[in-house]
């Protein structure tokens, strides 16, 4: 019995034994497992860590200087950098550039990391307009006051670059204190690189001019949207917000093409290019001396009376600005006698000069609408150089290439008629309506050095009408192609525009023109 229960025993110690092992054998493996999911963790803390970060720097991103900053921004009226990206560009269509990039400077305790921000002060990218393809940089006056710095730069030269090489263009939405002051000479290194109660715009500030000049004048005085849309010429349009701003800003896209290399959106047009418009036939008063609206004539011709009129407060005597004929983008410059009577002087001579050449350059078709009694006499306009600047406007003229249509409505007195994009600066083609008068001056001012002393004037201005005082003497040489009824003008330019379409003028090559600046 004794010797049985042994070896019962011996079997139960030996389960015993052989449990012990397995649970020493399960601690064991446990321990393994615990190292394994330790190790595990180890490797993947790294990439979890460096997700985080990721997102972390996006969300400090896009909200720039930080909600209080943000805050401030709206309570003068104005949107974020980021707000007006959306605003502008379609929706979902915004990429952005360097998020991540942060200044580098590491004076005035710029070090710190709460001078750091990512994407520093401008946020760039591309995105699309009526899905065409643009880039843009909006400065981000939440940091740093928009200030211009190294890597702000940078980022503003790489989608040049890359707009550049597609053939797109750049929109910048500028709202900036100038160049960061932390940075010295690599702030201004940049600006090199890249060169209404709201926005000023001025070299130096009040606070200079004071110092330097000892007057007194207030930021919208000196650089504010009516100085600059109503006397220095620099901007060419100001709007009441921003919104109001980026929303003209699309509907402006839409006349341009994306680079030099493509043509201009042809959109399609409800508006047959046939029409007559007969209240072109009675617009021009009877008495010369009497002036109307050259824009009611613009908006009569061109489609849906659509026109975007571009500086309409600067140099009022000469309109310019973009419009459709058939759906094709047009330039139209024209003379507004109820200005000035539509002379030309130096500010309306360089506007229109640029305008002429920005359209040249983009092959923009020009039509033009003449009624100019000449340019305007005095003092002021020769000591500040008219006969100098209104040469800009002759020479813009004779310089393009791109398909021109002329309209003389009435007057095209002396040097200012050639000017005008007349037959003798290789208009294409030249129209005059009855009412036109092409002549060296007018009938009153030529009687009286003519017939100086003459008994009977009125005869003798009668005389000096019938022969030079309407649009005759200038067919007959030539120099106009046709003299057309008012109301079929918008017919005859969308014909004209068809068959110029192809035109293709070859000029010598030389290393650049020689404009009289």
């Amino acid at each position: 019995m004794r010797t049985q229960e042994n070896r019962l025993g011996a079997g139960r110690r030996a389960k015993m034994a052989a449990a012990m092992r397995v649970v020493a054998a399960g601690a064991r493996l446990s321990v393994v497992v615990s190292g394994l999911r330790a190790a595990v963790r180890g490797l993947c803390s790294q990439p979890v860590s460096v997700h985080e970060r990721i997102e972390n720097k996006r969300s400090a991103a896009l909200v720039g200087g930080g909600q209080r900053r943000i805050d401030a921004q709206h309570k003068r009226g104005k949107l974020t950098a980021r707000e007006r990206i959306s605003l502008l560009l379609d929706p979902g269509s915004f990429v952005e550039s360097d998020m991540f990039v942060e200044h580098r400077c590491a004076d005035f305790g710029m070090a710190a990391e709460k001078n750091k921000f990512p994407g520093d002060s401008v946020v760039t990218g591309r995105g699309r307009i009526n899905g065409r393809l643009v880039y843009v940089f909006s400065q981000d006056f939440t940091v740093f006051g928009g200030s211009l710095s190294g890597a702000h730069a940078q980022k503003i030269c790489k989608i040049m670059d890359q707009a550049m090489t597609v053939g797109a263009p750049v929109i910048g939405l500028n709202d900036s204190g100038g160049a960061r002051i932390q940075e010295g000479v690599e702030s201004l290194a940049g600006y090199a690189d890249i060169f209404l109660d709201t926005s000023y715009l001025f070299i130096t500030g009040p606070d200079v001019v004071k110092s330097v000049t000892n007057e007194d004048v207030t930021q919208e005085e000196l650089g504010g949207a009516r100085t600059h849309t109503t006397m220095s010429g620099v901007a060419h349009r100001a709007f009441e917000n921003d919104v109001d701003a980026l929303c003209n800003l699309r509907e402006f896209f839409n006349y341009l093409p994306l680079s030099n290399q493509d043509p201009a959106p042809i959109c399609e047009c409800h508006d047959p290019s046939d029409r007559m418009v007969p209240e072109l036939d009675t617009i021009v008063p009877l008495e010369s001396t009497k002036a109307y609206n050259m824009v009611d004539i613009i908006h009569s011709v061109v489609d849906e009376r659509e026109f975007f009129e571009i500086m309409p407060n600067y140099a009022k005597n000469i309109i310019v600005g973009f419009a459709r004929m058939n759906g094709r983008t047009v330039g139209i410059v024209g003379n507004q006698p109820k200005v000035a009577s539509g002379c030309l002087d130096i500010n309306s001579s360089v506007k229109g000069a640029r305008f002429v050449r920005f359209c040249d350059a983009f092959n923009i078709p020009l039509i033009t609408f003449v009624d100019v009694p000449g340019f305007l006499p005095g003092t002021a306009q020769e000591y500040g150089g008219i006969i100098r600047h209104g040469a800009k406007l002759l020479y813009a003229f004779a310089e393009a290439t791109v398909p021109k249509v002329t309209v003389i409505t009435r007057k095209a007195y002396g040097g200012a008629y050639d000017v005008m994009s007349s037959k003798h600066l290789c208009g294409d083609i030249n129209y005059a309506w009855p009412t036109a008068e092409i002549a060296v001056m007018g009938a009153k001012g030529a009687v009286e050095i003519i017939f100086k002393g003459h008994k009977d004037v009125a005869a003798a201005q009668a005389e000096y009408i019938e022969k030079f005082a309407n649009p005759f003497p200038a067919a007959v040489r030539g120099f106009v192609d046709d003299i057309i009824q008012p109301s079929s003008t918008r017919a005859r330019i969308c014909r004209d525009l068809d068959v110029l379409a192809s035109k293709k003028v070859q000029r010598p090559w030389r290393k650049h023109a020689n404009i009289p600046l």
